[in-house]
């Protein structure tokens, strides 16, 4: 490893580190960096001096605790939500100075963060699922071959459950689809999901309409122009859908995944088929969808029930 002598070099061998042998995608390369660099900036101008390596190991609680609380009342305040995020980030940037470059910090271990109340996952409801699919499948504003893979991909999202990365991972090499699909999710966790038939079914004709030539380790998802879909298209094609549905802008590519498990636990699935399914590492990251439907059957109960 290349001798660090800064708080700055230590930050960039953690980003090189997460990236290449950690294998984490570049948005979280690039969210990591955000949370670290700022603290670092801090603490330089707290200090008034930069800081070296061997600084960073003597940077106090009470050091952190402002930290979080001139983010928390800066010019752009972070949310409870976001300062939780900032400090998990600093802890862990602290970690690999301790394991990897001989650098412990006992203090960061004292700084709590904020409360975090987790939201409710916010699905959208069957019919509505449906109605995006159809539109997107039927959309005036897209050629044949773009309304054929914006099909398919909102039908993979809601058929099989999955994050919109691991959807747009799926590469030409993989069609047709089987009766399950291998997938490689968060922290290379790999899950298999089973595939319905109408999800095997809009790859395939997406597949057929597909105007470019791609080799079997090419993303299937392309751009107009040919290049591999980005998550943010995606988004838009969403937001496009929705203003012609009339949905709420929780309504994202994410809430298909929402509704995928929402309406499972609705039709009778158990919780631990579902975290599997899913890929979630803990079952009271799934729990919260138990939260959802029980909501959903007593507004049911209120409006059906007779004495309600």
């Amino acid at each position: 490893m290349t001798t660090v002598r800064t708080a700055r070099e230590a930050l960039a061998v953690w980003l090189d580190y997460l990236a290449n042998e950690r294998r984490a995608s570049p948005r979280t390369v690039e969210a990591y960096g955000g949370c670290v660099g700022p603290y670092i900036a801090f603490m330089e101008q707290h200090r008034a001096e930069s800081l070296s390596l061997a600084a960073m190991g003597t940077i106090a609680a009470g050091e952190i605790r402002a930290y979080l609380a001139h983010r928390r009342q800066g010019a752009h305040p972070l949310s409870p939500r976001s300062l939780s995020q900032a400090l998990s980030a600093i802890r862990a940037f602290h970690r690999f100075l301790d394991r990897r470059l001989d650098t412990p910090n006992a203090a960061v271990a004292l700084v709590r963060g904020p409360r975090v109340r987790p939201g409710a996952p916010r699905p959208v409801t069957e019919d509505q699922a449906r109605g995006l699919i159809a539109d997107a499948a039927s959309d005036p504003d897209r050629e044949d071959w773009e309304a054929a893979r914006d099909e398919a991909l909102l039908t993979l999202l809601y058929g099989c459950g999955l994050r919109i990365s691991e959807a747009l991972s799926l590469t030409k090499g993989e069609l047709p689809l089987g009766d399950s699909l291998r997938v490689v999710g968060k922290g290379s966790k790999t899950r298999i999901v089973p595939v319905l038939p109408v999800v095997r079914e809009a790859l395939g004709a997406y597949a057929a309409a597909l105007p470019f030539a791609l080799s079997p380790e090419d993303q299937v998802f392309r751009a107009k122009r040919g290049g591999p879909l980005s998550p943010r298209h995606a988004q838009l094609t969403m937001q496009h859908l929705r203003s012609r549905l009339g949905l709420p802008d929780s309504a994202t590519p994410h809430a298909l995944r929402h509704s995928f498990a929402t309406h499972l636990l609705g039709a009778g699935a158990d919780l631990r088929s579902i975290q599997e399914l899913l890929g979630h590492a803990s079952l009271s990251t799934t729990q919260r969808y138990a939260d959802v439907d029980a909501a959903a059957l007593l507004g049911a109960y209120a409006k059906a029930h007779p004495r309600a």
